[in-house]
């Protein structure tokens, strides 16, 4: 009798082991795992599946690859057009006036006690993991693993570059780029495959000084690449704007040159010979028997030469990712996400970084890929802004955002079904002033066709353009008797807009970080 009981007790152990097994499978398997790899500085512009200027030159085919098998966005804006302010933005949900990181010079770091979605993710059961770029200080939160770049002020170098492994200073050998591939697929290897991971992978290309691998170093050795429509821009109705600025090919460094210094320099007067070309005044020339206007064409052909070359292994390193989520098969049930942390001009009005909020500068890269729940090759042209982009991450994941994030998931928009009342206009701005590239500070509004923009502090300067009529923003209609209607509208559409971002600040606060940070948050100083 005893024996029956046994055989019985034993069998049914079995049948609740199983089905238990069976339910923590499903439960995981309805978790999508998720790879969110972000560049720096990666333009439309210099992505083929986005038509641009160098497509055929320099195509981008594993992120094309993502775009085709899922959706790629192209009105996706960044509110702060800077490295770290964007970044701090894509983790939190929120404008830079309210997560606090709103520039990256002097003394800008990310308060990493603030709510972020990687937290929320790990807090939910999700393996996490941080390799590559960080760019914001502190040190991660809501990560089971990191390995960031730390020197140069967490820029990094691309070769030879210096880490911080979970809390140790590494310095690996080799070309940033492949590295911070390896590191991922690594992690990925070992993860813990119980749980659904996620992985943000972010690369430090092509951000200056574009050092390209060795493999493409001469890449188009002989060609000389096309200049972009605006490439001679005289600023003409944006000579206090557009026209003062630092970003022109007069601005590239001897490094950014790759130049070779005497031998006799010593180290700290190796470091300033290749600054040279920083300021005013430092202008490096290539070719003394050249015009300046050769010269300025020379340097953009080095410079547009070494940014392609980046992105291309930047493109190679994500087919090595996609390779790994096929062979693996763990690429049905993984959410892949390409995007960078804002435009940048590539010659477009003789310039190179971002800030403004021109088109180029702000808009940013978004290809995402969802096997089953987004339809390959969907094409979206909704309004979308990175605070957007952790509520989504969260949505998909099946996990509710807090009340804190400003940003709305724009999940049902990737599945073709955007929400009636979904944003028709986006609020941006830009604060870090003078260092570096002296673009004033500046806020505005985008629609679908109309932009308008307030620059301050130094001048009170408004510019309107008109997107359908000037997609390449040359002309400022800003005194146009026919448009000050719209002028107006706008101004009033504006102004709600800072207020519906900024309800969480009082005006004393506001009024406090106007004081410390060059001129000012949400004020309506200078309103007209």
């Amino acid at each position: 009798m005893m024996h029956i009981f046994l055989k019985f007790l034993i069998s049914f152990l079995a049948v609740i082991s199983f089905t238990s097994s069976n339910l923590n499978e499903e439960k995981k398997e309805n978790k999508p795992n998720i790879i969110f790899i972000l560049s720096d500085d990666h333009t439309t512009n210099a992505i083929s599946a986005y038509d641009g200027l160098y497509k055929d030159i320099a195509p981008t085919p594993n992120i094309d690859k993502i775009a085709n098998e899922g959706a790629i966005l192209k009105n996706v804006f960044a509110t702060n057009s800077i490295c770290g302010p964007s970044r701090a933005s894509i983790l939190t949900g929120t404008y830079s006036h309210i997560n606090g990181y709103y520039k990256n010079y002097k003394g800008g770091e990310f308060d990493n006690s603030l709510w972020t979605f990687p937290q929320e993710l790990q807090k939910s059961g999700y393996n996490t993991a941080l390799v590559g770029k960080w760019h914001l200080a502190s040190e991660p939160v809501g990560f089971d693993y990191f390995k960031y770049h730390i020197s140069r002020g967490q820029q990094g170098f691309y070769w030879d570059p210096i880490y911080n492994d979970n809390g140790k200073k590494i310095k690996e050998n080799g070309y940033a780029t492949n590295l911070t591939t390896d590191f991922a697929l690594n992690w990925l290897k070992k993860r813990n495959s119980d749980k659904p991971f996620c992985l943000l992978l972010q690369y430090k290309a092509p951000h200056r000084e574009w050092s390209p691998d060795e493999k493409y170093k001469d890449l188009w050795e002989n060609e000389e690449l096309p200049y972009p429509d605006t490439f001679n821009d005289d600023y003409s109705t944006r000579e206090l704007t557009a026209g003062n600025t630092e970003m022109t090919m007069d601005y590239f460094s001897r490094q950014d040159m790759k130049m070779t210094p005497p031998d006799s320099l010593s180290k700290p007067e190796k470091n300033k010979w290749f600054s040279y070309g920083f300021k005013r005044n430092e202008i490096v020339v290539l070719d003394n028997n050249i015009s300046n206007e050769e010269n300025k064409k020379l340097k953009f052909q080095t410079y547009i030469k070494d940014y392609l070359a980046t992105i291309k292994s930047v493109d190679d390193n994500i087919g090595r990712v996609l390779n790994y989520l096929k062979d693996s098969k763990l690429e049905d049930n993984t959410i892949i996400i390409y995007a960078s942390d804002q435009g940048f001009f590539i010659g477009e009005h003789g310039w190179f970084d971002k800030r403004f909020m021109y088109e180029e500068s702000i808009r940013m890269p978004f290809v995402i890929k969802y096997p089953g729940l987004i339809k390959p090759q969907t094409i979206n042209n909704d309004i979308i802004t990175n605070i957007d982009f952790a509520p989504t991450i969260l949505e998909m994941a099946g996990i509710n955002s807090p009340s804190s994030i400003q940003g709305k998931s724009f999940y049902n928009n990737l599945k073709s079904k955007t929400p009636k009342d979904w944003r028709q206009s986006m609020y941006y701005h830009y604060y870090e002033y003078p260092f570096y590239h002296h673009v004033q500070p500046h806020y505005g509004i985008r629609n679908e066709r109309y932009k308008l923009i307030h620059f301050y502090y130094d001048i009170d300067v408004w510019e309107l353009y008109d997107l359908k009529k000037d997609p390449n923003e040359l002309n400022n209609i800003i005194s146009s008797k026919n448009h000050q209607k719209l002028i107006k509208n706008l101004k009033a559409e504006l102004y709600n807009l800072k207020e519906y971002y900024t309800n969480k600040l009082t005006l004393d606060e506001m009024r406090n970080i106007s004081k410390t940070d060059f001129g000012g948050l949400e004020s309506n100083k200078g309103k007209k």
